[in-house]
């Protein structure tokens, strides 16, 4: 199968949707680890405290995603 020729305006099109996904999901990851570190981090939590600190993120994120989901769910039809 041939691959027809892209132009280069195609490849920089490409390019730039590429490199603004890939900066979206470094901030996306870097939050969420930002988020994960400063709970660790914090001497006021006990070891418990700080587990069930880091699960409730974890549920804060799963309902993000989920709020998310519905939302392009509902803007797809």
């Amino acid at each position: 199968m041939t691959v027809p020729n892209r132009t280069s305006a195609q490849h920089e099109l490409i390019d730039a949707v590429a490199t603004e996904l890939t900066a979206g999901i470094d901030r996306a990851v870097g939050f969420w680890m930002n988020q994960i570190n400063d709970v660790l981090q914090d001497s006021r939590l006990t070891t418990m405290g700080r587990l069930q600190a880091v699960n409730d993120l974890v549920g804060i994120y799963r309902h993000r995603c989920a709020a998310n989901a519905m939302q392009d769910h509902g803007n797809a039809a």
